[in-house]
């Protein structure tokens, strides 16, 4: 099971002085070093924390997987036709969120993921859809041609108790249709260092991906530390 690490709040910190530290490039190397299999980051459309130099820099220098999570626009499109990533995400996207708050909507958007996902492969870029713990969605996502599904896993880590059971219970079922319908499957979205080791249990789960929590703990013990802790707990698991 890989690791990749969402570095987009340290681009954040950046942004709250609109100046050049801390640097994203220089957070990504770092948590390679602590074991980071793979990056991602989310190229939104009014830029509030990565910008396009984020990306073709880390695309120059990052070793290991990059998986950019876009939505499906046009404008983005064109971004990783020309920047050529490992794997793009298509996620949904709303000004105000303050982070993504669920799956996208395969249903309406259907016929324009379709077409996204043809021409970005067309390009040899992997694709994946980030869902809700649904069935009926990851039938969709490979209908409309994914290569990959990523299984928000939000309600779960925001749950407790017995209401947390039945979460996990969803994000399992729908990896397991993943898996059945011949899609690897991701998980990702609120995991953390309390909550990440039942997902993690799963031999199903191709990888997690993690963002506020690795660079929350980063803040305060820094990003080696954060990625090598967190990569710890998923192999225990």
């Amino acid at each position: 099971m890989i690791l990749c690490v969402n570095v987009d709040h340290v681009a954040t910190v950046r942004q709250a002085r609109l100046g050049s530290d801390p640097d994203p490039v220089m957070a990504a190397t770092l948590a390679i070093l602590g074991g980071a299999d793979g990056i991602t980051i989310h190229l939104r459309e009014d830029r509030r924390h990565i910008n396009d130099r984020d990306l073709d820099m880390l695309k120059k220098f990052v070793p290991v997987e990059l998986n950019l999570e876009m939505a499906p626009t046009d404008e983005m499109i064109r971004i990783a036709l020309r920047a050529l990533p490992d794997l793009v995400t298509l996620v949904p996207e709303k000004r105000r969120e303050l982070t993504t708050e669920g799956g996208i909507n395969l249903h309406a958007l259907r016929n324009r993921l379709r077409k996204a996902i043809r021409v970005l492969k067309g390009k040899g870029i992997k694709t994946s859809l980030f869902i809700n713990p649904s069935p009926d969605d990851v039938d969709i996502a490979k209908e409309v041609g994914a290569d990959m599904i990523e299984v928000h896993t939000g309600c779960y880590a925001n749950t407790k108790g017995n209401m947390q059971e039945r979460e996990l219970v969803k994000v399992m079922k729908a990896v397991q249709r993943a898996v059945s319908r011949g899609l690897s499957a991701n998980a990702g979205h609120g995991l953390n260092y309390y909550n990440v080791s039942r997902i993690a249990e799963s031999d199903s789960i191709r990888g997690l991906y993690i963002g506020h929590s690795i660079i929350s703990r980063a803040v305060l013990v820094g990003m080696e530390r954060a990625v090598h802790e967190m990569r710890t707990l998923i192999k225990r698991s």
